[in-house]
């Protein structure tokens, strides 16, 4: 299947750019909702609808007699992250950059409506989906949820009011060749919770730690043991990822403090996992704290679930991939990601697949995602629009 978008590479670069120099975080995405409206509106769809789930957009762009429908997703929140790239389109915000490349993927999605509106090669009806908050910084949703935009929109009835029979989805990835896509069947992501933990012990003066119960101490040893259920409760060939990023403790180098925080995330591949690191982080928690005389409280929240690709759908999605890019620039993964993406809410209702695009592997392009340096190379947004093209054409044909 052959579909050359490149005619439209110096306009999607253009919007892109634009949406870089005014980066909004999840939820506060006013700014760039109506301007993905505005060019929707001259792309002549079908379709727009506004507001959903606060600042979603979802258009629909309809061709023929079918009543079938699939969605394709872009997200379009920032990251709380200074941008410390020169170019003349860096972020006009302070502190607020696209590091994810949303941008980026918006652009695709655009590139993709204003061709599928002008060509309508397809039969029946795409539900183009511009997602608020994929990051979930803990920013409340319209309904005062912490969730992130993809449970929102769900819940906003994305699903009820937009009926589809399969939803897609491209996220770039730095470190695969500029304009491969590349995926695999089963886990792509892994599930992302988020625990607290706080350690309650007594106070007292440092130089006479027999007095009291030190917190800090104890934390120290439940950070220890944390790292024992990687290693020796979870199945060596099924990835798990227990880590402790945040400790807050104390006033004073001479006063052992009363209680100690801690956060920190954990990744798995599967809810079987999921369901026994949680319980076992539990059980470390409260018994290395009760062994030192102290108590501790284990806050675990669930995250996105894993994504997981379906063999089936994956195998066809795989070859509508390679009859855009062709077989030598098609990447089969040998393994996920430990990193999470709220794509996989949608998998959770309807049939779906994701996939990735290379961002180049050399250069700006390789710098990875999350980092003040991170620059999304424009020269592959043609492929992920055609890519975005092509599942239309192919799962709606005439």
């Amino acid at each position: 299947m052959s579909i050359d978008l490149r005619s439209l590479e110096a306009e999607m670069a253009a919007w892109r750019r634009h949406i870089h120099q005014h980066p909004e975080l999840g939820y506060h995405e006013h700014s760039t909702m109506r301007f993905i409206h505005d060019l929707l509106v001259d792309f002549g769809v079908d379709e727009i609808h506004t507001g959903i789930a606060g600042t979603g957009i979802v258009a629909t762009i309809r061709a023929g007699q079918s009543r079938r429908a699939i969605g394709i997703r872009a997200d379009i929140d920032a990251l709380p992250i200074p941008e410390m790239t020169e170019s003349d389109h860096r972020s006009c915000i302070p502190g607020v950059m696209h590091a994810c490349g949303h941008d980026g993927h918006t652009a695709m999605l655009l590139g993709a409506a204003k061709y599928l509106a002008a060509t309508r090669n397809f039969n029946g009806a795409v539900h183009l989906i511009f997602q608020p908050a994929e990051e979930a910084l803990g920013c409340p949703g319209p309904d005062g949820e912490l969730e992130g935009g993809a449970s929102a929109m769900i819940r906003a009835g994305l699903f009820e009011r937009f009926p589809m029979e399969a939803i897609f989805g491209i996220h770039n990835r730095p470190g695969i060749a500029a304009g491969k896509l590349a995926g695999r069947p089963g886990p792509l992501y892994a599930a992302a919770d988020r625990f607290e933990i706080v350690v309650m012990g007594k106070g007292g003066h440092a130089a006479r730690p027999h007095l009291a119960v030190d917190p800090v101490l104890v934390a120290a040893h439940i950070i220890t043991a944390i790292q024992s259920i990687a290693a020796r409760n979870a199945d060596p060939m099924d990835s798990v990822v227990v880590s402790v990023c945040t400790v807050e403790a104390g006033t004073a180098v001479n006063i052992i403090p009363d209680e100690v925080w801690m956060g920190g995330t954990v990744r798995t591949l599967s809810r079987q996992s999921q369901d026994a690191v949680e319980k076992r982080l539990r059980e470390i928690v409260t018994g290395v704290a009760a062994s030192f005389g102290a108590t501790a409280k284990l806050y675990y929240e669930r995250g996105y679930p894993a994504l997981h690709n379906p063999a089936d759908l994956y195998a066809r999605v795989r070859e509508i991939a390679i009859g855009v890019v062709g077989a030598d620039r098609f990447v089969d993964l040998d393994a996920p990601s430990m990193g999470g993406e709220d794509f996989a809410r949608y998998l959770d209702v309807v049939p779906g697949c994701f996939l990735l695009l290379g961002n180049g592997d050399e250069g700006p392009g390789a710098v990875m995602l999350h980092n003040s340096h991170y620059s999304y190379n424009d020269s592959i947004s043609p492929t992920g629009a055609a890519f975005f093209v092509a599942l239309a054409e192919a799962f709606l044909p005439r």
